[in-house]
């Protein structure tokens, strides 16, 4: 009999873009300042870099996160990259609260996004996310998003093309 994975399986076969979610243990607020949330973002931007990875969209809340990137080489180094993320946020986290070796990070969820509707709608999902649990009401006004960067740097007819993307039935763990 094969047993049920207790964790969500993750496929890296192709080079394309993916979104990615991770969620804090027990949905704790561990990033719950700015200075959390900006070393969480300052360590994405390295090491996605570092990695292979050029982000497309972020945003940084304090129990969760989520990102759209594209594998520039080999999607497969996806899983150390984010070992690395969560090994060195959570190390430093745990240094702030005087509480080694506590885990901070619970699991990660990745899609392979091989349609461009998909990718559209998830890169609006992804700015839009801080409107979505109610931190702000304009999402480039959001530090630790993508949107401000998105809305200066896109084209504008494609800013306008990702804005048009309804983000209601995107399928997405986040109940954080």
């Amino acid at each position: 009999m094969t047993q049920w994975p207790h964790a969500p399986v993750h496929y890296f076969d192709e080079a394309g873009a993916y979104m990615v979610t991770s969620g804090t243990y027990q949905k704790v607020r561990r990033f719950d300042t700015p200075e959390r949330r900006s070393f969480l973002q300052d360590q994405l931007f390295v090491l996605a870099q570092q990695y292979g990875w050029a982000l497309q969209a972020w945003a940084i809340l304090s129990n969760h996160y989520h990102f759209v990137a594209l594998s520039l080489e080999n999607p497969r180094s996806l899983p150390a990259f984010l070992h690395q993320l969560h090994v060195v946020s959570a190390s430093e986290i745990n240094r702030l609260d005087g509480k080694p070796g506590r885990q901070v990070w619970y699991e990660y969820w990745d899609t392979h996004l091989t349609y461009e509707r998909s990718y559209l709608a998830r890169l609006n999902y992804v700015h839009q996310n801080p409107v979505r649990h109610g931190l702000v009401r304009v999402a480039a006004a959001y530090p630790w998003c993508s949107a401000a960067w998105f809305e200066q740097q896109a084209n504008p007819a494609f800013f306008k093309t990702v804005c048009s993307f309804k983000i209601d039935r995107v399928k997405v763990p986040d109940d954080f």
